[in-house]
């Protein structure tokens, strides 16, 4: 887990804080049976450099998991993708076949193990794009998204979605997920509304250990999955200091005073097992006395929810929220 953090922390947050219905659907089914792009194909990625593709990627390595699961829901399945242990932990939202290659971690790929799969596509997230991207794109064209945007982030991953879709030439089926997650939007809003939960809070976190220090990071308005609760009309009870790519912060267990007497819901994930909150917390006094915990309102998400996903993941989120607040 702090291994998992720490990586997030230095490649992403650590200048400013840090130093869905339907989820067992197969990706990239469709009712409507689109067909794929077969000619050249042109993206403006995330740099604002465009690259035309003879013809769409289909041999295409993946960085960083979201975009992984990106690319299964659009039907592609990486030849190779970056720490494949931890997104099988993390991201169950999108299965990898088994036929994809490991080619080093999310923060430091293997140039040469990626070089050995002879891609015709690399897809990384922008945190990566200055060391990584010059490198590899001597012998493999690369795709670089946003990642992450605390301003606009369920647009945001929208954009990226449909950048990778119209490079492995999916356009027609990315279409497609996104109307099904924009509806399941819609509908979990509805049902929010009518148990008479809509303004109702939550709150995000996740947390690893420092020695005996737990340490807690809240997710705020920003951040991906808040947006998701914040589309069903529900509001973050977190309003403390993030960062403005993730919108993400980091506090204690006295810092959670501040959300200590609002009315609700507090969500967690720990995957790996690792539960901070239900171990190293069990027997905090400060702790015991949060009114989510004192009311029993504390939610281990299911393992393997990606908190920073594409719309599957998302959707696997929405379904939870739903569940607990029309319950």
């Amino acid at each position: 887990m702090k291994k998992l953090f720490t990586a997030l922390a230095a490649t992403a947050v650590a200048a400013t804080l840090l130093a869905g219905c339907g989820t067992t659907e197969e990706p990239a089914t469709t009712s409507s049976s689109p067909t794929a792009s077969t000619g050249p194909v042109t993206y403006t990625d995330a740099r604002g450099k465009t690259v035309t593709l003879d013809a769409p990627a289909t041999r295409v390595v993946g960085l960083e998991w979201g975009e992984v699961e990106m690319l299964v829901t659009l039907g592609v399945q990486p030849v190779g993708v970056a720490d494949i242990k931890g997104y099988q932990t993390w991201n169950t939202a999108a299965k990898l076949d088994g036929t994809a290659k490991d080619v080093g971690m999310r923060g430091e790929p293997s140039i040469d193990a990626i070089a050995a799969l002879q891609p015709d596509l690399v897809v990384m997230g922008s945190y990566l794009a200055a060391t990584a991207a010059p490198q590899l794109e001597k012998f493999v064209p690369v795709l670089v998204t946003e990642g992450s945007d605390a301003s606009r982030n369920l647009d945001r991953m929208r954009d990226d979605f449909n950048l990778i879709a119209t490079a492995v030439g999916k356009t027609d089926v990315a279409k497609q997920v996104l109307a099904d997650f924009d509806a399941a939007i819609a509908a979990g809003k509805q049902k929010i509304a009518e148990a008479g939960a809509a303004g109702k809070y939550f709150a995000i976190a996740d947390g690893w250990m420092e020695g005996s220090a737990v340490n807690i990071r809240m997710f705020g308005a920003g951040a991906l999955v808040s947006q998701v609760g914040i589309a069903l009309g529900l509001q973050n009870a977190w309003t403390g200091q993030v960062d403005a790519t993730w919108g993400l912060g980091q506090t204690d267990v006295e810092g959670l005073k501040a959300i200590r007497d609002k009315d609700l819901h507090f969500f967690y994930n720990a995957s790996d097992g690792n539960d901070v909150f239900a171990d190293g917390l069990k027997d905090n006094a400060i702790w015991k006395s949060l009114s989510f915990v004192a009311q029993n309102k504390l939610h281990r998400m299911p393992d393997g929810i990606w908190t920073f996903g594409g719309p599957l993941s998302c959707q696997q989120y929405l379904d939870e929220l739903v569940k607990v607040y029309t319950s």
